[in-house]
């Protein structure tokens, strides 16, 4: 961005800088959370940056500084406010409430069972139906969830993956019972399960079928639902498993890698459901690794997309991506301290280009939170949207020494971790082998002794501690939410037409053991009534059940 002499200049006069004065300082030596050292002053002279091809302007590739050439001064990001508990009918009245709060699109939550394909009332969902989301077993579920929301007027986001395909299929039967067609349906299934295997585990089938799964769902949605988010790459449980931002974006996006590679494989063409696929990324503590984090992302996913895989349409560079404020720096100790930690994790986010955002609220280390504590986070994102003058102009980060030095610092970084995957074979082979669970575990471990020897510094927990009575006004799930959604259960599959469902589950099988797009079968399943579990079940006959291993290597 400079000449050479100018940059020659100032490091000269920073060298003199230095030694003219003393420095007294509070570590020997600082550090992001990523460990990448950071020094005490940035200059011109410390980025290399070709601004046309490095940055460019917003809404042209690299795409560095935003996907969007108005970005917020066009739209403000999707407040979408991640919520589900209990029965279908107590997350309809949250997602009211929600609704009613200002917030413009809605996420879903679902319980346990529902995320590894489990019926409420199968023995291994005891004790957990309802519990860190809503219970979905039928299409009967589903319709009552979205009860009085009218479907081609919201955007949705579900958080499901191994069942993914599934719950797509359930949605889309509700939408047509309203009277909407596919077509005019907008949202994203998570659909990620690659990430299941490294870093979260709720995984049902084995690699391959889960694979066909989601490039079926790509092959289904790039024809009938142009407007939806076939997948959603998820680095934010990554990062809760305790992988590093540049972690964080280098497993991630190797995942977004071999998803557009099997695509590819199955013939379609790149151009036809690349500009679908969606990231979702975490929005840890660190301020600024953050920012830049979400910078380098999409300048390199966009030169991936463009020099890998040959993508023509530029839809198809854009890295549009999810936000999530960071569940692992959530403390129960002095929980109001959370409102701080979220609302500065989130102005990370919107600074650094997110297209929607959902922000924790402070008692999520201790339960599911209240809804007072839901409108404390939803109020976080509207007091930046409405009241910080942030989103004013678009990323006024840009330029500063520091943030482009430490943009590149972690592209370099992540691009070298794409590199070793890919010389593995890819992200498949590398998780396969237990390279990217190895890690994480190992970053994971890491941070947690910088807590214990107060290296690293997290207030209210090791540092600047007080007596806590303890008490709070927590949400507590009715222990018989199990009770009344096996009742419900047991009284659907009574009335249905079980002869018509023992069909639609043998042509599942069939079609399971053959290579048919399995969407369409799954969703005519679905409007028979057939349950999650039976639906699952029915693939697990086919395709079996993925048993986790351990890695020592």
């Amino acid at each position: 961005m400079i000449k050479p002499e100018t940059a020659e200049a100032i490091q000269k006069a920073k060298q003199e800088w230095l030694a003219t004065h003393k420095f007294k300082e509070t570590k020997s030596e600082f550090k992001s959370v990523s460990g990448i050292t950071i020094e005490r002053l940035y200059t011109p002279a410390d980025i290399d940056v070709d601004y046309l091809e490095d940055l460019g302007f917003p809404g042209e590739y690299p795409f560095t500084r935003g996907i969007q050439p108005t970005m917020y001064r066009g739209r403000l990001w999707t407040m979408r406010q991640y919520a589900g508990f209990g029965t279908a009918e107590e997350s309809n009245r949250r997602y009211r409430y929600l609704l009613e709060q200002g917030q413009t699109g809605l996420s879903v939550a679902f319980d346990l069972p529902t995320q590894i394909g489990l019926d409420s009332d199968d023995p291994m969902a005891e004790g957990e139906v309802g519990k860190v989301g809503v219970a979905i077993d039928s299409l009967e579920d589903m319709e009552a969830l979205f009860d009085g929301i009218p479907l081609e007027k919201v955007s949705t986001s579900m958080t499901i993956n191994a069942p993914a395909a599934v719950l797509l299929a359930m949605y889309v039967a509700v939408a047509e019972k309203q009277g909407t067609r596919p077509d005019q349906l907008e949202g994203t299934i998570q659909n990620d399960i690659l990430k299941e295997y490294a870093a979260r585990g709720t995984y049902i089938f084995p690699p391959e079928p889960s694979m066909r799964l989601i490039t079926d769902t790509f092959e289904f949605c790039s024809k009938y639902m142009p407007r939806w988010n076939s997948i959603s790459v998820s680095g934010y449980h990554i990062r809760e498993a305790g992988a590093t931002a540049v972690q964080e974006l280098a497993f991630t996006l190797a995942d977004g890698i071999a998803y557009v590679r099997a695509a590819v494989e199955r013939g379609l063409d790149v151009d036809q459901f690349a500009p679908r696929i969606s990231f979702f990324f975490n929005a840890h503590s660190n301020f600024f690794e953050e920012i830049a984090k979400f910078r380098a992302a999409r300048r390199l996913w966009a030169r991936i997309m463009k020099e890998r895989f040959h993508a023509r349409n530029p839809r198809s560079w854009m890295l549009r991506f999810h936000t999530q404020t960071a569940g692992c720096t959530l403390t129960a100790q002095q929980p109001d301290n959370n409102i701080v930690r979220v609302a500065l994790q989130a102005l990370s986010a919107v600074l650094g280009g997110t297209q929607s955002l959902h922000t924790n609220s402070r008692d999520e280390a201790l339960a599911l939170p209240s809804e007072d504590s839901v409108r404390i986070a939803l109020r976080t994102q509207q007091i930046i949207a409405y009241e910080s003058g942030v989103a004013d102009t678009i990323d006024p980060l840009a330029g500063s020494y520091f943030v482009e030095w430490l943009t590149g610092e972690i592209e370099k970084k992540a691009e070298e971790y794409i590199e070793k995957i890919e010389a593995m074979g890819g992200a498949p082979k590398a998780i396969a082998n237990g390279y990217i669970q190895k890690e994480i575990q190992e970053s994971a471990y890491r941070y947690q002794k910088e807590v214990e020897s107060g290296e690293r510094i997290v207030v209210g927990v090791n540092m600047f501690q007080t007596e806590d009575s303890g008490h709070r006004e927590l949400l507590k799930v009715d222990p018989a939410v199990a009770e009344k959604q096996v009742l419900k259960l047991n009284a659907l599959k009574s009335r249905r037409d079980n002869v018509l469902v023992k069909e639609r589950l043998e042509m599942l099988r069939k079609a399971a053991a053959g290579s048919d797009n399995l969407v369409p079968v799954i969703l005519d399943a679905v409007k028979a009534y057939c349950t999650l579990g039976e639906i699952c079940g029915a693939l697990r006959d086919v395709f079996g059940e993925y048993k986790a291993r351990d890695y020592n290597g």
